[in-house]
């Protein structure tokens, strides 16, 4: 991200902020409700262009919404929502694009949809439709479908995996499990990834650097260690709570 501003209205989002993301890295980005962190992640997966500045994704300039691209970048979202298809079976929402491009058998497809549901810990659910599970195993289910991939298709590098407030609203022990499926899937990817996240244990476990956003722009980017320690008052306000420190209390 180079330069890049992102405005709604007359008050810009993102203001002139720029990020490089190298090979394998975890990365979080935190900072208060509504300061943009979400829009950084939509804006990567191609769902939003830049009002100013430029992205690159693996070496290309991203001019283009991913839809209007024929060959987009290999950048896979999992939303805070595990956003499945009610009507459809969790082997077809696995294998929904897949079965869409219609390069794969249906046995293949089966096949690939089962390795990645193990993956991610889940057995004899492929039959059963989203209204059937848990609301974790439905998490569990968009995770399973953040790893599949077409084997026909030339594998990018390093996939892109972005996690919009991935443990949300989850108790504790609910909160292990999706972080360790994080880890664990951005490995088994052999991919890098971006959390969004106001859960501690969440940015602790699934990053090793820490970029803080308030006011438009990134006021501070370290390792996880320094972001544990930092006296930065953006990080010390975020990391303790306090209503006292440079980021303003909001409504939102």
């Amino acid at each position: 991200m180079q330069d890049l501003t992102m405005q709604w209205g007359s008050n810009p989002v993102l203001d002139q902020v720029s990020l490089l993301m190298n090979p394998g890295e975890r990365i979080a980005i935190v900072g208060p409700s509504g300061c943009g962190k979400s829009t950084v992640l939509r804006l990567l997966a191609g769902l939003l262009l830049p009002t100013e500045g430029k992205i690159s994704l693996f070496g290309k300039n991203q001019d283009y919404l991913r839809l209007d691209q024929s060959h987009p970048p290999d950048v896979r979202l999992v939303f805070q929502n595990p956003a499945l298809l009610g009507s459809l079976t969790v082997e077809e929402n696995v294998g929904f694009l897949l079965m869409k491009n219609h390069r794969l058998t249906h046995k293949d497809i089966r096949e690939l949809v089962m390795t990645c549901l193990k993956e991610v810990g889940l057995y004899d659910v492929a039959d059963k439709f989203p209204g059937q599970l848990s609301g974790g195993m439905q998490k569990r289910v968009s995770f399973a479908r953040a790893l599949i991939h077409d084997p026909h298709l030339e594998e990018s590098a390093m996939p892109l995996l972005l996690y919009d407030e991935p443990t949300a609203g989850l108790d504790p022990v609910a909160c292990t499990r999706i972080e360790d499926l994080i880890v664990k899937t951005t490995q088994v990817a052999r991919g890098c990834s971006m959390v969004v996240s106001h859960v501690q244990s969440t940015i602790e476990r699934c990053s090793k650097r820490v970029l803080m956003l308030y006011g438009g722009k990134f006021q501070w980017d370290g390792s996880i260690e320094e972001f544990k320690e930092s006296k930065n008052p953006y990080v010390n306000q975020f990391r303790t709570g306090s209503l006292k420190g440079p980021m303003q209390p909001t409504d939102s």
